[in-house]
């Protein structure tokens, strides 16, 4: 007989909810203590600076008597303050505006570059300088002197290529000497007693720098001897300083050298009949003259002070020129992270614009830019949260006289709280405006991200 054994199976158990939270529990209290050192930071070095500063923000400069918002209605009173509103108004429309479109354009030609890898480290570069060095290197950069101002030892070198520069700016004529030179009200000079044709001039100068005289000059007796035929005025320009001393005021001595390639007018009843330039010798000679009594003239050009370049740090200029060294920084930034962006475009979308007929130009203008959009906000957004906390370099490029008109609103937090005003509760009124001016910047770009994982 056989017999079946039936064995009856009993059902899973299932946990109760007491069960299913208790490991739900340890692990958000391990995740806590993980997280909780990270809460510990950022609680001691952002929130409660924060609230210190909004709560610090309502009292007067001693921290003691509650002004309630006087410290916020001074704040747009003070005119340095309007006018570091103003600058940061300008740092945020222009910087990030400039860097994303030069990003934009770099990281486009890169694609084309053949060495690209090399050619993008070369433009991150800056980006591992300090924001102190940086600063340094622009202050010497944009300094007024040509010969420690790289910017205008190329300013004047063009300048002075294309329109000349003074021989001797430190030139004048001797005072008191007799039938001598006398100044003009436009910095000229010229004869005081007429002279005609068949007549010698000896025009001396003094003043004249050791390096301002030409390497080619020579001695101006020989040429001061030298008679004149009938229809010929000549003359001779020196340097009336005989090296050593000794030697004659007025006098061409031996020893003095002559001024080449100085300007010398011949002018008749106020108008200029002829124009000529001095030899090595300071000699100079103006042939087939009218006769009549002429005075000879050294024209202002001689004796203009040189050509100094551009005033990058002067009040006009100083804010441009110190976006300029910001935009040296950034710009490789902005163009790796578009370039990365631009990388993951779909390319048979630009290879099917191409086989259509479109030129390059309008592949960027209508497929690439419009497909970058999302990263080009990206990263204006982020730019425009960096300039607004700008301090570095504003502090270290501007003059302490032109300070206050390069000032930004971080700047002028620094130096209304520590920099010499010693009013915290003014300078944390102006920290707050700035956490103001930065929280709906970081808002957009959170929620940016949020959807772009979605």
């Amino acid at each position: 007989m056989t017999s079946t054994l039936v064995k009856e199976t009993s059902p899973p158990t299932v946990p109760g909810p007491a069960r299913v939270r208790r490991p739900r529990r340890r692990r958000a209290a391990v995740a806590l203590l993980f997280v909780l050192p990270a809460l510990l930071l950022l609680g001691a070095l952002v929130v409660y600076p924060v609230l210190f500063s909004v709560g610090r923000s309502f009292f007067d400069a001693s921290g003691t008597r509650f002004v309630g918002g006087d410290n916020y209605t001074e704040m747009f009173r003070d005119p340095a303050t309007l006018k570091a509103v103003r600058n940061t108004a300008l740092w945020v429309v222009v910087a990030p505006t400039l860097l994303t479109g030069l990003g934009l354009v770099l990281a486009v030609l890169v694609e084309k570059v053949r060495w690209a890898t090399a050619f993008k480290l070369l433009l991150f570069m800056p980006m591992a300088v300090s924001f102190l060095a940086a600063g340094i290197i622009f202050r010497l950069a944009y300094d007024h002197d040509p010969d420690k101002g790289v910017l205008n030892a190329a300013v004047t070198g063009v300048h002075d290529a294309f329109t000349g520069t003074s021989s001797y700016p430190t030139a004048r004529a001797r005072d008191g000497q007799d039938g001598g030179l006398a100044e003009e009200a436009d910095g000229s000079y010229r004869t005081g007693a007429g002279v005609a044709p068949g007549d010698t001039v000896a025009l001396g100068l003094v003043g004249v720098l050791p390096g301002d005289l030409p390497s080619g000059a020579r001695p101006a007796y020989g040429a001061a001897g030298r008679e004149a035929a009938a229809d010929e005025l000549r003359g001779v320009v020196y340097l009336d300083f005989t090296p050593g001393g000794g030697g004659e005021q007025g006098r061409v001595d031996r020893r003095e050298s002559g001024l080449p390639e100085m300007t010398v007018e011949a002018v008749r009843d106020g108008r200029t009949v002829a124009t000529t330039t001095t030899a090595a010798d300071g000699s100079f000679r103006f042939g087939s003259l009218e006769q009549g009594s002429y005075a000879v003239k050294l024209p202002a050009s001689n004796f203009a002070p040189p050509y100094e370049g551009v005033s990058w740090l002067g009040p006009a200029l100083v804010t441009p020129a110190i976006i300029g060294a910001y935009l040296w920084i950034w710009t490789g930034f902005a163009m790796v992270l578009i370039g990365a962006g631009l990388s993951s475009l779909p390319r048979d979308a630009l290879e099917a614009a191409r086989m259509d007929g479109a030129n390059e130009w309008q592949i960027f203008r209508r497929i690439t830019v419009p497909l970058l959009a999302p990263v080009l906000t990206v990263v204006f957004i982020t730019l425009v949260i960096n300039v607004m906390k700008v301090f570095d370099l504003v502090y270290i490029i501007a003059p302490g006289p032109v300070q206050e008109d390069a000032t930004v609103l971080a700047t002028q937090m620094w130096l209304v709280s520590f920099g010499g005003g010693n009013n915290q509760g003014l300078g944390s009124a102006l920290g707050v405006l700035l956490l103001l001016l930065v929280v709906p910047a970081m808002v957009f770009n959170v929620r940016r991200f949020r959807r772009s994982q979605r």
